[in-house]
C-alpha cells in the first residue's frame, strides 16, 4: 500500500538533495535510470535553484531550474517515488517552481517532456513556442 501524504511532507528550494538520493528517484524513471551518481552530483552543482519534497529524511521530489531569473527558465527533471506518485507531489513541485520568490520576474518558462498532458493540466502549452533538439550521441560525427 503507497504511502498517504500528510502534513510530514515539506517541500524546500533552500537545500541540495545528495546525489545518492537523488540517484534513487532518478533509477525509477525509464528517462533517467542510467544517470550515475558523478553527474548527478555535478548537475546538481550547476543547477540555478532545486525543489525537493521530503518525506522526514527521505527525498520523495524534485525539480530543478536552468535560468537567467529575468527572460527564461527551463524546468529539468521532475521526478516523484513511485510510492508517492499521484498524490500532487509532482504538481505541488512545479507550482512552487513557478511561484517561487527568485523567480518571480521569468517570462518564459520551457520544459522538455515526453508527458505533456500532466504539464498541460497545470497551464503549459505546447502552441506557444517551438524549439529544437541537438543530441550529442545523434551528431556524435560532427563534434
Amino acid at each position: 500500500m503507497p504511502p498517504t501524504l500528510k502534513s510530514a511532507v515539506t517541500y524546500s528550494s533552500k537545500e541540495l538533495p545528495e546525489a545518492s538520493q537523488l540517484i534513487k528517484l532518478f533509477h525509477q524513471a525509464p528517462w533517467a535510470k542510467s544517470r550515475s551518481f558523478d553527474d548527478a552530483k555535478d548537475m546538481l552543482r550547476h543547477t540555478d535553484l532545486t525543489l525537493c519534497a521530503w518525506d522526514g529524511n527521505q527525498l520523495i521530489g524534485f525539480g530543478r531550474v536552468l535560468t537567467d531569473f529575468i527572460y527564461r527558465a527551463t524546468i529539468w527533471d521532475v521526478i516523484v517515488d513511485k510510492a508517492y506518485q499521484g498524490q500532487g507531489v509532482g504538481t505541488e513541485i512545479v507550482q512552487r517552481i513557478l511561484n517561487h520568490p527568485r523567480l518571480k520576474r521569468v517570462e518564459l518558462f520551457w520544459l522538455c517532456t515526453r508527458r505533456p498532458g500532466f504539464y498541460e493540466k497545470l497551464g503549459f502549452s505546447s502552441k506557444e513556442q517551438t524549439g529544437m533538439v541537438w543530441s550529442r550521441g545523434k551528431n556524435r560525427r560532427l563534434g
